[in-house]
């Protein structure tokens, strides 16, 4: 194992299959909050469920930063 002053600037496979992972979960989750806020007749519940969605949405947009 190499110890390295500075860090490179490169993202491995496994990172890259990590950040894959964290992106779908993130994707699919905002795709189920906003099936179920489109769903749902209450006006409070759906706003939970668009506040849910906007945050995953968040992540899903800092695991593509991380990637450019």
């Amino acid at each position: 194992m190499q110890n390295y002053e500075v860090v490179p600037n490169i993202i491995s496979g496994k990172d890259l299959d990590y950040l894959s992972d964290v992106y779908n979960w993130n994707f699919n989750a905002c795709k189920l909050a906003n099936n179920f806020a489109n769903e749902v007749t209450d006006e409070e519940i759906k706003t939970l469920f668009e506040k849910v969605a906007d945050m995953h949405m968040q992540h899903c947009k800092a695991v593509l930063n991380i990637l450019r």
